[in-house]
């Protein structure tokens, strides 16, 4: 059964830079990415400014420290979902509903798109989408190799991560959240594009059953 997960920003206990990073998501989460100071950041990270200025040097540093070190958090959250199962279908609907679930209920990030989304967008398309799009494939890259040929290992990882990014859409988030419906939109969306249409049709009626049996294509789980 996929994780829930829990995206309320928490200060991190660890070193003084992971502290700035929590406050830099609890400051966003309160105030947006526009309206967030570097004074925001100090206090809420209990440290002076000449402190976080030894860590970054100015706010779009913290920022962008902030975003990489979230993807890295979430591609991780995916991995391990993914990395629990023992079949594809049951992988892939492990995978979307951690990601479901980060973009669902991640505080700083809801914020942003509801209240500036001008701020958010530039990441998520053009230059900002590819980046995003190969960040998030890395995610999915190491489970799908375990169930696919190596051949189609990339381009899989990237459709997925595609998906996601449809699925950023907050008139869409709402619904992808749903454990159900995280399934159908991986039967629907997903497995159509990495699994051979012959393949699907003969799996077809198992696969609706909920019981995970898509052919792994030759290819068996490692030990």
């Amino acid at each position: 059964m996929a994780k829930t997960v829990s995206t309320k920003p928490v200060l991190s206990k660890g070193s003084t830079q992971d502290r700035l990073i929590g406050a830099t998501l609890v400051s966003v989460s309160r105030h947006g990415l526009a309206k967030t100071t570097v004074d925001d950041v100090a206090r809420e990270a209990g440290v002076g400014r000449a402190t976080l200025y030894r860590y970054f040097p100015n706010k779009q540093a913290l920022l962008e420290a902030t975003l990489n070190a979230e993807v890295l958090r979430i591609s991780q959250e995916i991995h391990s979902a993914g990395e629990e199962q023992t079949d594809l279908d049951g992988a892939l609907v492990a995978m979307m509903s951690v990601a479901a679930n980060e973009v669902a209920h991640h505080e700083a990030l809801q914020y942003a798109f509801a209240n500036e989304p001008e701020q958010v967008l530039p990441h998520l398309a053009f230059e900002g989408g590819d980046r995003f799009i190969l960040l998030a494939a890395n995610a999915f890259a190491p489970t799908l190799a375990r169930f696919l040929p190596i051949e189609r290992v990339v381009r899989s990882s990237e459709w997925c991560a595609r998906i996601i990014l449809a699925f950023l859409v907050p008139s869409v988030q709402l619904v992808i959240a749903d454990a159900v419906l995280v399934r159908d939109a991986v039967r629907t969306f997903i497995l159509p594009g990495i699994v051979p249409e012959s393949l699907l049709t003969v799996n077809k009626t198992v696969i609706t059953q909920g019981v995970s049996e898509v052919p792994t294509t030759g290819k068996s789980k490692k030990g």
